[in-house]
């Protein structure tokens, strides 16, 4: 009996760890589920801007510096950074157009890996830049930086953007420190009786956008920590962890699939 008790716990902590990887990146979605992947997602998107900057001094999720910065490099005549700027644009746009063609491709179909699909494509994307962008001259790596960390940035905004009903997003935070201010300034209202309609914070929201703001920022810092110590081999590990939420719906459409042979 001893012997059986001690096969039986590795199985059911192997099931719970299935079971909640199915949930992060599977069609049936719950708050905690969204939670859970918007922080990986925000954790993610840190690194990856934080390597984008480090090695080509832009922001590539920042698509409002992009635009701005478009701007004034034409105005101010440097139309080398500003060709940069628009490549980093089109690749955003390409990426969350992608994100909506594949998904839509998988829900037709009914797959179960309709979200999980769009993180293979990004950690597919993330390990091309770890493995090959330090391969490339110097001329060459802008480029296709600009390009492949626009288009990853685009695809992952655009999911989760997705998943979360427009609620969430993780590639920037200028809306989610908005959201945090608007929900102090309810939690220090003072309330009056003749106030029209009752002030109440959104204590969720304010922990959830909080907690997301701390991991795109721990990300940051992660992700130029390592940048300055091992290059572009800092986003290999998140290629990894993105594939690992991933694959368990991707084994369940194949394993369908497989089945229905």
């Amino acid at each position: 009996m001893a012997s059986t008790d001690g096969l039986e716990a590795p199985v059911g902590l192997g099931a719970r760890i299935g079971a909640h990887l199915r949930g992060l990146a599977g069609p049936d979605r719950t708050v905690h589920s969204n939670r859970d992947l918007a922080v990986l997602l925000a954790l993610t998107a840190g690194i990856v801007n934080s390597v984008g900057f480090m090695a080509i001094a832009l922001y590539t999720s920042h698509m409002t510096g992009l635009t701005a910065m478009l701007a004034d490099t034409l105005a101010a005549g440097a139309l080398d950074v500003a060709l940069l700027c628009i490549v980093g644009i089109a690749s955003f746009v390409v990426g969350a157009a992608a994100c909506a063609l594949l998904f839509n491709w998988g829900r037709r179909r009914g797959l179960r890996s309709r979200y999980a699909n769009v993180l293979l494509v990004e950690a597919v994307l993330v390990l091309l830049i770890g493995l090959v962008a330090e391969q490339l001259s110097t001329a060459d790596r802008g480029w296709a930086l600009i390009g492949l960390l626009g288009l990853t940035m685009g695809l992952q905004n655009a999911i989760i953007t997705k998943i979360s009903n427009a609620q969430i997003r993780t590639t920037h935070v200028t809306g989610m420190i908005t959201d945090i201010g608007i929900e102090l300034g309810k939690l220090v209202y003072l309330k009056r009786r003749d106030d029209p309609d009752p002030v109440r914070p959104d204590l969720h929201r304010l922990a959830l956008h909080s907690l997301l703001v701390c991991a795109f920022f721990v990300g940051g810092l992660v992700g130029a920590l390592a940048y300055g110590a091992i290059g572009f081999l800092t986003v290999v590990p998140t290629a990894f962890l993105l594939l690992a939420f991933a694959i368990v719906p991707l084994i369940d459409d194949l394993r369908a699939r497989s089945r229905a042979r």
